[in-house]
């Protein structure tokens, strides 16, 4: 049972509600992971920044590291979301649930991407030179490389948070895999 309370907009600081309300005018709601961050004056900004920063990446290729490194941290929270948001970029149940295995046998090019993120968080940064050359073989750059190492920190802050407070989640629960694979 987690220790941590959402924060309410009357319980952050000054900065914090004004982000709350662009967020319930952006998104309809603060999502509860949000609101954690705001337990800082700073974090939340800084997450926003940090998440919302230029990148080669696509949409969707964001959303291939966000499910992966999700996966790998067992981060309920964030698989759910992701899972919600994996949707609006276009990918279906069946690919959500293979790109969290790492693995995605419907598009080679993001199935070397799922490969390198998976690869690079299991093995806390230390990826192995045969996944980063199928990565780099599979068409991306080493700006590419970089720009998927910068994504699988940025979603590891979000998983960590989560798994440390255990606020609840707002978003349609994602399926454990094995309750999927069934």
């Amino acid at each position: 049972m987690s220790t941590f309370n959402v924060p309410t907009r009357d319980q952050v600081s000054e900065n914090n509600q004004a982000i709350f309300d662009s967020l319930q005018s952006k998104l309809g709601f603060v999502p509860n992971l949000y609101a954690t961050y705001a337990y800082s004056d700073t974090a939340l900004e800084n997450y926003l920044n940090f998440s919302g920063a230029k990148t080669s990446l696509n949409a969707k290729e964001r959303e291939v590291v966000n499910l992966v490194v999700s996966e790998v941290n067992d981060c309920l929270y964030c698989l759910s979301a992701h899972t919600a948001i994996g949707k609006m970029n276009g990918f279906t149940d069946e690919q959500i649930l293979e790109l969290r295995t790492g693995s995605a046998s419907f598009d080679n090019k993001l199935n070397a991407l799922a490969q390198l993120a998976q690869n690079i968080t299991e093995n806390r940064g230390r990826a192995d030179q045969g996944v980063v050359d199928n990565f780099l073989n599979a068409g991306y750059t080493n700006g590419n490389l970089i720009d998927t190492i910068v994504q699988v920190g940025e979603k590891t802050i979000s998983n960590y948070i989560h798994s440390t407070t255990q606020i609840p989640i707002d978003f349609p629960v994602a399926q454990p895999l094995e309750v999927a694979a069934e």
